[in-house]
């Protein structure tokens, strides 16, 4: 029964929280929740009626499944196998559940490992953004086997409203990967564009109600937009740095492909620019600004 059903959850951030907040809230499990720098989500899950463990073993021992929401496999490993990480307690019959971003040859062996000790593993990669995470209307993209996806599908359906099987274990974070190189290249192509306006004298106001009547407009354009029009970088809250991250993980996976990717390099140098003059935390929709700036323009 949900009610009975013990669940762990590390990585509160952003996303994290929002999903936590909703396995608690809308699907009534007993939650257990590891601590970090950033007290405040942390101290909200509590007063919301979760526990604060220890650390990763505690949380494994603790309970039946475990959530991760971290930001790449680099701290998915080290809560795993790092000294008192899931992998020195996770029972069998247990269930690791990772909606990180990450390398789809890193969640193989992980979830290889897992299987020696009797652990089912979903890569739950996420879709949208941390507004829907709140909301409880997130899309993921899983992968692992059908049966323990609808075994695990009630938790899922807490925080996502659209979910998709892609295939075996590591297809989940391979379709996210991939995903995101098309989204952050519309994304930075609309920046380029706008800087360039912007350089130009063009009316950037006269441009917007131009793209939202051609076929630029769709999801990304209209997350982009509100920043362009007054600085409201509110419905994308992804910093440069995790962006520029996902396109290092999608090139990585072109690489082992054998797949030439010369235009997701070109994004990919471009977030670079962006992160090496300081824009580490600014959110994806304020590219525009910082490319603009770079070129000597100004936005707004």
């Amino acid at each position: 029964m949900v009610g009975k059903t013990r669940v762990g959850f590390i990585g509160v951030g952003l996303m994290g929280h929002g999903m936590a907040k909703n396995l608690i809230e809308k699907g009534g499990y007993p939650l257990a929740v590891l601590g970090n720098r950033n007290r405040q989500p942390i101290d909200d899950l509590v007063r919301r009626g979760a526990r604060e463990a220890k650390d990763p073993a505690d949380i494994a021992r603790s309970t039946d499944v475990v959530v991760l929401c971290l930001p790449s496999s680099a701290e998915a490993q080290a809560v795993i196998y790092g000294e008192r990480g899931l992998m020195s307690a996770m029972k069998r019959g247990g269930a690791l559940i990772d909606a990180t971003t990450a390398d789809p040859i890193v969640t193989r062996q992980i979830g290889a490992d897992l299987s020696l000790r009797g652990v089912a593993m979903l890569d739950a990669a996420l879709g949208r953004s941390p507004r829907e995470a709140e909301d409880g209307r997130l899309s993921t993209y899983v992968g692992g086997e059908g049966a323990v996806l609808e075994r695990l599908r009630p938790i899922l359906a807490c925080y996502a409203d659209t979910i998709v099987h892609c295939g075996p274990l590591g297809a989940g974070t391979t379709c996210k990967l991939i995903n995101n190189s098309i989204s952050l290249g519309m994304a930075t192509l609309i920046s380029e564009a706008f800087s360039t306006a912007a350089k130009a004298g063009v009316d950037l106001a006269a441009l917007c109600d131009v793209l939202s009547a051609g076929g630029v407009d769709g999801r990304m354009w209209r997350m982009m937009e509100p920043w362009i029009r007054s600085r409201d970088d509110s419905g994308l809250k992804a910093p440069l740095r995790i962006a520029a991250k996902d396109l290092s993980a999608y090139g990585r996976l072109a690489e082992d492909a054998g797949s030439a990717v010369p235009v997701a390099q070109a994004v990919s140098q471009t977030l670079r620019l962006a992160l090496n003059s300081g824009h580490k935390e600014t959110f994806l929709p304020a590219l525009p600004g910082v490319l603009a700036a770079l070129n000597g323009a100004k936005i707004g």
